[in-house]
Order: structure tokens, then sequence, then C-alpha cells
């Protein structure tokens, strides 16, 4: 502090102490950081008002140059000026503090400027806004040279008056634009009479000194002409600000050719005057952080010390710095009314958050009022903007349908509110959208509540008057709102009738999920589930049980036919009864649409399927209150979306790899992730902002948990690098690392009470560490279990990659360790071995999870299925299908009635645990045989239980069901004449009968007089034998070994005497099967996958060794040798219907069409791009098709070899076209369509090579599919092991 300075103080300092009152002088030391909160606290700890003005006037004596202006500053504020004139010769010319001496701040010299010329002081409570700041200057720079008018713009309590004065508080604005001064002038609404009032003032303090006008002007006119003289000879090149200006012709008033800065409402509030004219819009209020500080320093705490309601009322203030600063003020005098101001945000109770001293409205809500107020004709249009929704842009083309006005007198009315900040404008290409604040929104809601009802009903009403039954279309502008909007509109109007009526359409369905895909509708059934189930609970499930499970279907391209989909329904679905209505009346017109006629018996627990990522999905975990779900993977990202709808909340794309685990803390506050990039991030999850960043794992982080208690919460990673580390979210660093491990380790769970974290690795040992010391408790080695004598089929290789993942029983007294198929139940204390729970030994466990609330322990397995076991009872209960790919993450709810899964098909799905049926652990294989007979279907299938089933297609029911066989089924087969069937096992073993075979006729009802005869069937197994069986009595006829490796097919010959089988072991084999006797047609080098019965005795054949063959099977001689492929598999052959032609398929991505005259190749097809793995011709013998690898269907000329088409060149969001290959094409008689599958079913017509329709199926992968011969029945089973039934609708 200068010398000088210092002696003025002290000579005038008893003065100062006698009168000054401390608390309103500290309130601008604080706001201008000379003084901080504790000196404010040490001053009012004082007893007298003496003793507190002594010290604070030593606190500045302490101080610098810069303490001394404000504190003079202040004392003029207040009223001291008297005593401000006792300080005003020894006052400082230039700041000595560094941090005040840059010319881009505010100087001594600025600061003096500023109060002389009435500028405010910064509030108590200031938090900076540097962007809006710097804009406001770069405009301000702009009147350098010349006069002109600068209006800032925006809604009240934007902070416009605030942002002004500190544009202002810069040394180089001022002398470089300004060096006459600034003159502020608080304009508000006034009439001309206060206007004049104003203008006096103004002019008497310019006139200070001065004897040029001795008396004050007596009207407007004079006034004007007085401030013209003076700014222009006695204050040139100065600023004059006009804040708070309401009516345009005020600034007629003050229009001097001066330079003058405007706050205002109205953006065209400086349109009536001429010469230069800038804007600038306040529209964004304060960040939640900057909320936060705000609240934090008027309660003096610290941002971290809030209690939780401030956050919410952060929230709930909408960002205003008026609202922020007015609730902080009040909470400074009542510091423990948190709940109570939420309360009143919350309720929109505006009257009770009262004014602050800087404010001109006693209340937020007569604030609010008076921008409305200057409305006049156009406030009937502005209360219909209550009923809009918070952060919603409306098109201006609703509100012309609600208006019932054309668009431009729409937009004219609209503008008006713009200019007065009482709306906001988006320009989205050539439309207007249009917005309220949230602020004004609630306050208009509240306003005219009683009104509201009759207000929505007006806009429903208007709906139907211009789009009269139908749905808007997406190229109209309005589409998306009248979608998203419509149902909230029905609800508010309480019309129940057009709600049920909207809700329960399948054609609302079909062109909002088309949109805006399926998870909004799904909220919309969920949000208006009161009044809906007032009509039909049951018609409301089956909507969003339709939507929960379809609608991963519902976000692909091109959109499927969703009543193709409704037809997938239950028959007691209204969903199915509204889509078969449709589909009957589309196929009169010619459509396709397929009924599935053993739909009944498909038993499912999945509740919901989501489909949040583009790529595999390692990871997903619910929140504690189970009402979000949490996913990351491949693509980088983390999700966060609601349980019940699968609406998307968040996305966060925060890694710079694939993204492996996620979890929530126990508050759910948090969410933590964990990356290959080797770091852990911390999310807070209300707003997606970034908490911490740790970075001390060395390889990829393969796991995180959070501690299980809101307490003491605890952060848990695992790594390649063969640490865990634990970490507390209050610090920046490791708490602890934990030593043990000596490979990768794979996964950690705290215990249910957060004593122990147990954790697994690929050195074979399960070990669980204290959580307080970090010390290693106890370890449990597996490797010791494959090393024992009935484990040898493990080498030491594997053995070194074992633990995938563990989990703690709900008691803690348990420890699960999943190691290869296996999963390893220890005792906790005695670390014994007391549960061997043993899968396919086919799979790999990927993640396991064990229900809080029951017995349940949950597996994820690598072949895409979630199994479910009863640890009471030992044993597995359920087998949840629906996955299309491995699963990687299994987990219960804390309630344990739901359990999600997540895959590498890019999909979480729900599933209900309560549901739990025995029978849902059973599947088929995709091994089958169908037989049509005259309006009925008989289809023979393998199960995963090694047992044979025939069903009745009609219903779906088991007629008949064997034994568990000694080898898995690998094929079987029906006669079709239905009197004789057989299957074929991997023994190379030929079977015929079914030895002790469970009969479930009676319970189904069926009627042994059925058969004629008895029906006869053929299975080959996986180690090579074949079995002839009877049905329905169980009786094994056969048993025929001979094969040395799996049977791929078998078949009987027409009359039923000849059984014919062929081998990976490269050999086809012709059967007697009465009498066992056998030839062997041997030619074929590697495995025969398949062949096919020609004119009697011609066999075609064809193998992995590039080559197709025709034998005579009687004799066993070879008639035809095709050489064709180069060596490359052949994957199908069919002959023409007239047998003149044969056409094979092959790897090496071509097809040939061959002759039966000729070795060589008549023509050879090429064009596809991978492996073409399927042909057919057409019945009329004119064309053939060919499916390849990349979901590609090709149709030819058999005559010349030339292309016809290519079917549906357009691109699906799938692996390929077809969802996958191609494997199997059938024609129609009249070869005028194509059935083909790959990942689903499609129909196609041969004219256009158009689809006319896509059937889902639930798996993906279809083997095979029999179609009738009228072309109406269609059999095939999914890679999941459902049986598909469909019947073509008429």
């Amino acid at each position: 502090m200068d010398e000088r300075t210092r002696s003025c103080l002290l000579q005038n300092r008893s003065a100062l102490e006698q009168d000054i009152k401390t608390s309103y002088i500290m309130d601008h030391l604080i706001s201008e950081e000379v003084l901080s909160l504790e000196d404010e606290q040490k001053v009012k700890a004082q007893f007298t008002q003496k003793e507190r003005a002594a010290l604070l006037i030593n606190l500045i004596l302490q101080k610098d140059n810069c303490a001394v202006i404000s504190f003079y500053n202040a004392l003029v504020n207040e009223g001291y000026k008297e005593l401000a004139a006792l300080l005003q010769d020894g006052l400082p010319f230039v700041s000595n503090s560094p941090n005040k001496t840059s010319i881009d701040g505010p100087t001594a010299y600025v600061q003096t400027i500023l109060c002389e010329g009435g500028v405010p002081q910064r509030p108590v409570v200031f938090v900076d806004r540097p962007e809006l700041v710097l804009t406001i200057r770069n405009v301000l720079y702009k009147l350098e040279n010349y006069p002109g008018w600068i209006t800032i713009y925006g809604m009240a309590g934007c902070g416009k008056s605030v942002l002004a004065a500190e544009s202002l508080r810069n040394h180089k604005v001022i002398t470089t634009c300004f060096p006459g001064g600034v003159h502020w002038v608080a304009v508000g609404k006034q009439d001309r009479a206060g206007i004049l009032v104003k203008l006096q003032n103004l002019c008497s303090r310019l006139n200070q000194e001065s004897n040029t006008y001795p008396s004050p002007p007596l009207n407007i006119e004079e006034a004007r002409d007085r401030l013209r003289f003076l700014m222009a000879r006695k204050y040139p090149r100065s600023l004059l600000v006009l804040d708070d200006v309401w009516d345009s012709w005020v600034l007629k008033c003050f229009d001097v050719q001066c330079r003058v800065l405007i706050t205002s409402r109205d953006k065209s509030i400086a349109d009536v005057v001429t010469g230069n004219n800038f804007s600038v819009s306040v529209q964004s209020g304060l960040t939640n952080d900057k909320g936060l500080e705000v609240l934090a320093r008027f309660v003096n705490l610290e941002v971290s010390s809030l209690p939780e309601e401030a956050h919410s009322i952060v929230q709930e203030c909408k960002g205003s710095p008026l609202v922020v600063s007015l609730i902080g003020a009040l909470l400074r005098e009542f510091p423990k009314r948190w709940k109570y101001y939420l309360s009143q945000l919350q309720n929109k109770q505006f009257k009770r958050i009262r004014k602050s001293s800087s404010y001109d409205y006693e209340a937020l809500d007569e604030a609010m009022a008076g921008s409305i107020e200057v409305l006049d004709d156009y406030k009937e249009y502005y209360k219909d903007l209550s009923i809009l929704r918070k952060d919603v842009k409306v098109p201006s083309k609703v509100l012309s349908i609600l208006w019932a006005l054309e668009t431009e007198e729409v937009e004219d009315i609209l503008q008006v509110f713009v200019n007065k900040s009482l709306l906001f404008c988006d320009r989205n290409g050539k439309s207007f959208h249009y917005y309220l604040h949230d602020l004004q929104l609630d306050f208009l809601t509240e306003q005219y509540r009683n009104q509201l009802p009759d207000l929505h009903a007006k806009m429903v009403q208007q709906y139907h008057k211009i789009y009269k039954g139908q749905f808007p279309s997406p190229s109209d502008e309005d589409c998306m709102y009248w979608y998203s909007f419509l149902p909230n509109h029905m609800a508010k109007a309480n019309m129940d009738k057009e709600l049920y009526s909207l809700m329960f359409s399948v054609d609302w369905i079909k062109a909002k999920t088309e949109l805006m895909g399926p998870a909004q509708l799904i909220n919309d059934f969920v949000e208006y589930r009161h009044i809906l189930d007032k009509e039909n609970s049951t018609v409301r499930e089956n909507f969003q049980e339709f939507l929960s499970l379809k609608g991963h279907l519902l976000v692909q391209k091109p959109f499927p036919d969703i009543v193709q989909l409704g037809l997938c329904q239950p028959d007691s679905s209204e969903v199915y009864r509204q889509a078969k209505l449709q589909a009957v009346e589309r196929a009169k017109k010619g459509a396709v649409y397929l009924d599935w006629m053993n739909k009944k018996t498909l038993q499912n627990l999945s509740r919901l399927v989501v489909r949040p990522h583009s790529d595999a999905v390692f990871h997903a975990c619910f929140s504690h209150d189970g009402l979000k779900i949490a996913s990351c993977g491949a693509d980088k990202t983390l999700q966060v979306f609601k349980s019940e709808t699968g609406e998307k909340l968040l996305e966060i794309l925060g890694h710079d790899d694939e993204v492996l685990c996620c979890a929530f803390s126990p508050d759910d506050k948090f969410i933590a992730t964990c990356s290959s990039d080797t770091k852990v991030k911390v999310w807070n999850l209300l707003t997606g902002e970034l908490y911490h960043t740790y970075h001390e794992h060395s390889e990829q982080i393969n796991y995180c948990c959070f501690s299980r208690s809101p307490n003491r919460i605890l952060l848990a990673t695992c790594s390649n690098d063969t640490y865990l580390k634990t970490w507390d979210l209050k610090g920046t660093n490791c708490r602890n690392t934990l030593f043990g491990h000596t490979d990768y380790v794979n996964h950690c769970r705290f215990s249910p009470d957060d004593q122990y974290l147990a954790s697994c690795s690929n050195d074979g040992t399960v070990k669980l560490w204290d959580t307080s010391s970090a010390n290693q408790w106890k370890s449990f080695d597996v490797r010791e279990q494959f090393q024992k004598p009935d484990a040898a089929d493990y080498d030491d290789e594997e053995v070194e990659m074992l633990l995938k993942c563990c989990t703690w029983s709900s008691d803690g007294t348990q420890i699960m360790a999943a190691a290869k198929n296996v999963i390893f139940v220890f005792d906790v204390l005695t670390g014994d071995i007391i549960i061997e729970l043993i899968t396919n030994s086919s799979y790999t466990i990927q993640s396991c999870d064990v229900s809080l609330t029951s017995p349940l322990l949950a597996v994820a397995l690598s072949h895409n299925s979630v199994e479910l076991w009863n640890l009471d009872l030992r044993k597995r209960v359920a087998d949840c299908s629906g996955h299309l790919s491995w699963v990687h993450c299994v987990q219960f709810s804390s309630d344990g009635s739901t359990l999600l899964s997540s895959s590498d098909d890019q999909t979480v799905r729900l599933w209900n645990t309560n549901n739990v049926h025995s029978a849902s652990a059973v599947s088929l294989f995709r091994d089958m045989d169908a037989v049509f007979h005259e309006d009925e279907v008989f289809v023979l299938v393998s199960d995963k239980k090694k047992c044979l089933q025939l069903i009745n297609g009609k219903t779906g029911d088991v007629m008949c069901q064997s034994e568990v066989q000694n080898s898995r089924i690998h094929c079987c087969c029906l006669n079709h004449q239905v009197n004789l069937a057989a299957i074929g096992c991997g023994d190379g073993i030929l079977k015929g009968g079914m030895k002790s075979a469970k009969f479930i006729l009676q319970s189904i009802g069926w009627k042994r007089q059925r058969f004629q005869q008895s029906l006869l069937v053929a299975v080959g197994l996986e180690n090579g034998t074949l079995k002839v069986l009877e049905l329905p009595s169980g009786k094994l006829h056969k048993t025929l070994t001979g094969h040395m490796a799996c049977v791929q097919q078998c078949q009987f010959t027409s009359e039923g005497m000849m059984l014919i089988s062929c081998s990976d072991d490269s050999t086809i084999r012709v059967w007697n099967w009465r009498t066992e006797e056998c030839k062997v047609l041997t030619g074929h080098t590697e495995q025969v996958k398949s062949f096919k019965l020609l004119k009697e005795p011609q066999l075609l054949s064809w193998s992995f060794d590039g080559t197709v063959k025709v034998w005579d099977y009687n004799s066993g001689k070879l008639l035809k040798n095709y050489s064709c492929h180069m060596g490359a598999a052949v994957l199908s052959c069919d002959a023409s219907p007239n047998g003149s032609r044969i056409a094979s398929a092959s790897a090496d991505k071509s097809a040939k069409i061959l002759s039966l005259n000729s070795t060589i190749p008549l023509h050879s097809l090429t064009g596809h791009n991978a492996c073409v793995r399927s042909c057919k011709f057409t019945w009329d013998n004119d064309c053939l098709a060919t499916g390849d690898d990349n979901g590609e269907i090709r149709i030819w000329r058999v005559h010349d070899g030339s292309l016809l088409h290519i079917c549906s060149e357009e691109s699906e969001i799938k692996d390929s076209k077809h969802g996958g290959w191609v494997t199997d094409l059938h024609f129609s008689p009249d070869s005028k369509t194509l059935v083909s599958i790959g990942g689903y079913i499609k129909w196609w017509d041969m004219k256009t090579g158009e689809s006319l329709q896509t059937f889902y199926t639930n798996g993906t992968n279809l083997k095979s599919i029999y179609v009738s011969s009228d072309f109406k029945t269609y059999v095939t089973i999914d890679s999941i092991g459902i049986l598909y039934i469909l019947k073509m609708i008429n």
C-alpha cells in the first residue's frame, strides 16, 4: 500500500470507526475478493459496532492499494459519500497488486471510473462467466471509433446486468473505447414522467461542479438536448448504459448520438433507433458446478460439504443465476431450510421465493408476470404454450395446427415472444423450432393450472381435424412432435378413450417405432399404465411385452414388417388379433404372411431385449435401486438406460479402447468404468461428467466393482498386470495394491459385509483379501482339481488359463469360482469344495452370479446361452436361450426377480427368474426330418438330452420321446409314406427301433389308431452308429455299425427297404436294414456331408474333396465323377426336376451347372464374393438360385448361365444381407416364389428379385428348411433350439 494512501486512512480512522456499519461494506469487499470469508467471521465476532469497524480497518491496512479502492467504492455505494470524500485525496493511481495490474483487468483507475459512473458492484456472491463476458467485450470494441447501440438481451434473471457491469471491469476496454467514462442508468418499467426523472438525475450527475445548467430540465425534449450537449462536450467517447429497458420509446429519449449499452428482455428493443446496432444474446445459464459454487459461497461451505438437496435445487433452478442467487441468499439467512426451498421450487411456489436486495421484484413470479403483461393481444397465444413439454423444441407447424393459422402468421406471433425473451428459437434447416425456458414453462403451468386439461384437449382436437384418423408421415415437419407427445396431450386432457384407441393400435406401434424405435413406446405404456389398465390391463401387457421382446428388431434397417412380428405373439394376444386381421386382408392382395403354428409350446423367460451398442457388450449391471442398467463394450462407450423400458438415459464415449467393465457405486451417484486402455474412470451418474481418472495399472483392467455399503465406498480393480488395487473416491491415488497373483487377474468381488475381497486369476487360484489391511487371508488352488486322475483330459497348458469369474453366496459363507465348464463351490472358512457343478464340456463359463433372495446361480456360457442352476438341488433348472453369440456377463437384480445378460450379439437381455420352469432347460438340435402327410406335419428331431422326439406339427405337442442315447444324435429321418423312420449316430452305428420309449400320447390325447402301421425312424449318431426304431412301440429293430466317424445324413429309399447313410469317414453306405447287408460306396477322399436320391436307383453325393459323384446305389457302381471345383469343398448340390441337369455350389465362390451326359461343366457361375453354400433349381427347370456366405442370393438362367437377379441388394444391418450364410433354398411349384434361410427366413419374388417377407426367428444360423409340396407349410429349427412350423396365411 502506498505510504500516502496509508497515511490518509490512518488520519481518518476515528471518523470511519465511529460511523460505518461493517456488514454491507464487507459484502462488497468479499465480492471484490479483498476480504476472505474467514476475515468476515473475525469481524463479526467482535461485540460492538466500533470494534467491528476498527478490526475491518486494520485488515484493510494489511492489504494493498486495491483494498483501499474497493473500500472507497463500497463507502460510495452504501451511502457514506462524506466518509468516502475524506479518502479521495489519498486514493492511489495504480494498484500495486500483481493480480490487479494487468491492463486486461479492473485496475484502480477503472474501479474509480465505474464507481463514479454508478456501475453496480459485483454481487456479494459472484461466479464468473468468462465466455459471455468476452463476447460482450468484443462487441464493445466496435464502439471504439463510432457511436452506436449494443443490446444485451435475455429472459428475466439470466444475469444480463451483472454481465454488462463485469464486461466493463477491464482497463483496456475503458481506456481504449470509453476514456470519457461510463454512466449507468437503471431504467426499468417507467412512464414518461419516470423517464424524465431519470434524465434529470443523469444530467445533474454529469453537470456536477459546473454552473452551465443551474436548474433541471422541465421536459424530455429539453433533457435530451441537455444530455446531448453534456455527452458531446464534457464527456466525449463515454458510454451510457441503460439497464433493464422495457419499451423502445425510452431509447428515443436517450438518442443523443453517443455510445449506448442496453440490457433488455426484448431483442428488437433497439430497432427504433438509427446508427450502428449490435446485439448479444444471453441464453445459457449457469452450469451445474457453477450453481453449486454459488450456493456454497452463500452458505460459507465447501461444495463437497453441501447437502444432497443442493444438487436438486440447482437442477430445479434450471441454470438461472437469479433463482440460484435468490435461494442462496435465503439459505444464508435460514441455513436449515434446504428441503423447504427445494419443495417450493418443485411445487412451483414462486411467491415463497422472495426478493434479494438487488432485484426489482418482490418475488420471482412477479418478474415473469411483468414480462407477459406487455404482450397485450398476444397473451392468449402465449397461454397456449403452457401445454408444451420441457426441453422440447416445437416446429412452427404444430402451433399452426393448434391456432388454425397459416405458418407465416404463426411465425410472426412467435417472433414477438422471441424478441421479448419469452421464447427461444432454433433454426433447423428451412424450419423454425421454438422452446420455453424451464422457469417460464413452470410459471405458465402454475399460472394456468386449472385450464390445462382444456388446452391439451384443444391440441388433440386440432390434430384430429388435420390428420383425420391418419398418422403424420416421416416427411412432415411436425411428425416427431406428434409421435412423441400426442399420448401425453390425450392423458393430460383426460381423453382416456382416445388414448386407448391410440396406444392399443398396431398401426400406431408401427408408425412410431419406425420413426423413433421402441424404447419411448415402452416408456409410454409404463407412464400411462394407470390410465390404460382401466380399459384392459391384459391388452396393455400384450403390447408392452411385444415391444420389450421384439424391440431390438424394430431398430434395424430395413424396418421389419410389424404385422409379421405380431403374428409371432400368442394367439390370445391383442397384438396377434390385430396382426392376423391385417395379414388376412393383405394376403387377399397377394402379400405373404406366416402363422407360427407351434408357438404356444415356446417357453420364454425373456422380459426385455435392448440393443444399446454397435459392437459386443462385455458387461452390464443393475443400479442398486434396480431402475437403471449400465452397459459397456467394444464400441468404447458406456450406456445407461432404464431397466423397465430400455430408454437411453446417458451415453459416454470416454475411453481410448474397449470398455471391459462398469459398476454403480452403492449410493448410485457414480459409475466406474475400466478399459483395455489401462485406465479406470469414475463418472457422475447425474451429469455424465468425469469425476476421477485413475491410471496406475500398467496393462488392461479386466474388472471393477464397488463395495456394497454406502457408508464406506471403495472401488476395487484387477488387471493383466497381476495386481488388484483399491481406491477411495475421495482421493486421487490408489489406496492399496494387492500383490500375490502370478498371472492375469480376471475378476474380483467384495463379500456381502465388505470385509473381504475375492479375486481369481489365470494362475489357477482364488484369493481372499482383508479389505482393511490389504493382506491375503486365504487362497484356494483350483488347478489341483484338474490334476486328479479323473481329470486327465486337461493338459498343463489348459490349466494355465483357468479362472474366469468368482462370486459370493448371499450369506458370505461360500465362494464360487468358474474354471472351463466347472463351477467350484468352496466353504470360505475351511477351503473345502462343497459342490462341483459341471456344464457341457464343449463350452466355457464366462461369468456367474448368485441371487441374493433364492438359491439360483446364473451361468453365462460361450455357446450363446445362460443357464440357471438351483444350488440347493445341485441341478440345472432353466436354459435362457435367445442370445446369438457368446454371453459375457450375467447379474441378478438386488431383489432376485430379474437377471440380465450381455453378449457379443450387441444386446442386453432381461429374464424373469420368478418364472423358471424345468422345461426351459430342454432345447432341440437342428438335425431333423419332416413329413407332410395330407393336412398334417410330423417332425422328427433330436434334443440336447440326446433324446429323439416325434412332434405333431399342428399342435407342437410331443407325441413320443426316446430314452437318452449313448451318443449325440446327428441326423434322423422319417419315411415319406409315414410308415418308416430312421436315426443315425456319431459312433458309426445305424439303429432301428426305440428301446423303452417314453409315451406321452395319452396326456396329449393322441390316438394310436392314427397309425395304420408302425412308424419307423432312423437315427445317425455322432459316434458313427445308425439305429432303426419303431414308433410308437419303442422297439429297437436294428443297430447298424460300420461307419468309423459321425453319421452326417441318413435317408430311407422310397419303398422303405433300403437305408442310405453318409459319414465323415468319406464313405456312403447302402443298408438293407432288415438283413443288415451293406454296400459301401467308396471314392470320396474327404467327409461326405450329404447326398440326394435321384431317379431310382441313382444317388448324387458331394464331398469336401471337391468332387460330385453319381452312383447306382443298388449295384454300388460309380456312374459319373465330376472334379469341377479344383479340390475346393463342395457344399451343396441339386438336380433339376427333369433329371437332365445337376448344380454344385462350392467354397471356391462359384457354382457349376453339370449335365448327366458329360463330366465337363456346362456353365460356370461366378460373381459371388464368398463361399456358395446352397443351390436350387426351379420346378420348371429354367432357373437356378445360389446363396453365399455373405447372404447374397443370385438367380441364373440354366440354358446359358446368365445372371437374372441379385435378390435384394440393399444392405441390412446384420453381419450380412441375410443375417448369415444362405444355407437352404426352395421354390414354389409355379417357380414364382423362392424361400431362403440364413440368419432368418425370407421369401422372394422371382420376377423382380425383391423381398416379399422376412420371418425373424429367435435364434439364428438356420441349417435347413422343409417345405410342403403346396408351398404353404415350412419347418425349421434355429441355433438356440426353437422349432418353427409356419403356415402361409391364405
